[in-house]
């Protein structure tokens, strides 16, 4: 008896799960009339339905997305979909490996006389879940084999998609961390300490970005910035910003004339209008005692001086943020820092976290002053100030914070350069000057030939 294809649902195989209907088809031509498939029973509620295709134009017109299972007869002929390239030998499983490339994500039964054993395993290591023989086939069996092989399949599929995920996310992992900055600070007496989280969660890139380098006169640029937004784009925009500032700063620009420049690729790379991006640039002079500082829309920097309390640096004469104005201009303010200091420059994530029993209230510049003046006098310094204000600006938030976090930290000690320099001058042998040869014509010192050489 032929058997009938019943009225499909529109339930997806991928939505399939225990206790639901099965749909099974079967792919088999025998022009004989002996192959029936076997009446199934239901198991444990659940209910296979069937259908069937003579041939793979067919199968390929009745597979959807809510077939399950099909069970693929390998003594079906190759058709001219299947047939393996010319000049090639006959392939037995050329059949099934086209139902497995039009079918990826369907699970697949082989179904084979007992004689083929042979042919049956080559099936299941060529991509089938199992094997059937067709003397043997009865419902009991056919059911078991059908649920067990969906199964398998979602098991392998589940499996392929947490690696793909997995490899995905070491790759993006090693780009972005291939993204962030390193400092360029060879021959500098000035030390720096770091600290990024990024707003995205399982992600190590934001729209926070910093920099910086060492120009060959012996200047230290630093420069940290913020990109509105959060997403991938405003990150990948932050990365090429940074890039054209250390370039810019390499060939020599610097203020108002970099500045203008970096708007101009801002204006050029950004996806939209409304997009902007907050800057803060200093240039430390060689002897580390003065800077320039230029504000482009951004909070100003914090420096902390030997024996005095931690305070903000002027921001009267800031400019605006880069892509809000075209013709804009950003003044560059000098200022004295003295021989032995600290300078914290940070993103608005640093100052905009949650605060107070309610969470109603930002932490604000004057909270983040007070917290750094705390920790100072602590001793903290370095990496374990950044790591410590982080930390404590996620703990008053109450959880993570949702903006990029982005803090950087240049500090100059007088007295460890001044003892590093008598260290690095300890035990050198200053030469002393030769006496020159007395003239021939001077008068003779007996004193003198009497002192023993030097």
């Amino acid at each position: 008896m032929p058997v009938p294809v019943p009225q499909q649902s529109a339930v997806s195989a991928a939505e399939t799960s225990h206790g639901a209907d099965l749909t099974l088809l079967v792919i088999e031509n025998d022009p004989a009339g002996t192959f029936t498939v076997p009446e199934l029973p239901a198991a444990a509620g659940t209910r296979v339905r069937i259908r069937t295709a003579r041939n793979l134009t067919e199968a390929g017109r009745l597979l959807t997305d809510d077939v399950d299972c099909i069970l693929l007869d390998l003594a079906l002929p190759t058709g001219s979909e299947a047939r393996s390239t010319p000049g090639e030998g006959a392939d037995e499983l050329a059949t099934l490996k086209h139902v497995l490339r039009i079918a990826p994500r369907h699970a697949v039964l082989a179904l084979t006389a007992e004689d083929d054993a042979e042919l049956a395993a080559e099936a299941v290591r060529v991509g089938a879940q199992d094997y059937l023989f067709r003397d043997e086939l009865d419902g009991r069996l056919l059911s078991r084999a059908i649920s067990y092989a969906v199964e398998r399949k979602r098991a392998d599929v589940a499996q392929h998609q947490l690696t793909e995920s997995r490899l995905r996310a070491q790759e993006n992992a090693r780009l972005e961390r291939g993204l962030l900055p390193t400092p360029l600070l060879e021959g500098s007496d000035l030390r720096f300490a770091a600290r990024y989280r990024p707003g995205r969660s399982r992600a190590l890139l934001g729209g926070d970005f910093y920099d910086t380098v060492r120009t060959p006169d012996g200047t230290v640029h630093a420069m940290i910035g913020d990109v509105c937004g959060h997403g991938p784009d405003e990150a990948a925009l932050g990365v090429e910003l940074r890039i054209a500032w250390r370039a810019l700063t390499l060939a020599g620009l610097c203020g108002d004339e970099l500045l203008s420049t970096l708007q101009q690729v801002l204006e050029h790379e950004r996806e939209s209008e409304e997009i902007f991006a907050t800057l803060c640039t200093v240039d430390i002079t060689p002897d580390g005692r003065r800077a320039g500082l230029c504000l482009a829309g951004h909070p100003a920097p914090l420096i902390a001086r030997h024996g005095q309390a931690a305070h903000l640096l002027p921001y009267e004469d800031g400019g605006p943020a880069l892509g809000l104005l075209p013709r804009a201009r950003w003044p560059r303010r000098q200022v004295d820092l003295g021989g032995s200091w600290s300078l914290m420059m940070y993103t608005d994530g640093l100052i905009e976290g949650r605060v107070g029993p309610d969470g109603s209230q930002r932490l604000g510049q004057d909270g983040m002053i007070a917290m750094i003046n705390r920790q100072l006098t602590q001793g903290l310094t370095g990496e374990d100030l950044l790591e410590a204000a982080v930390t404590q600006v996620r703990e008053l938030n109450g959880g993570e914070l949702t903006d990029d976090v982005a803090v950087l930290l240049l500090d100059r000690d007088q007295e460890h350069i001044r003892r590093r320099g008598l260290h690095a001058n300890r035990g050198r042998r200053i030469p002393r000057p030769r006496p020159e040869p007395a003239s021939p014509t001077a008068p003779a010192n007996p004193a003198s030939a009497q002192r023993p050489p030097l």
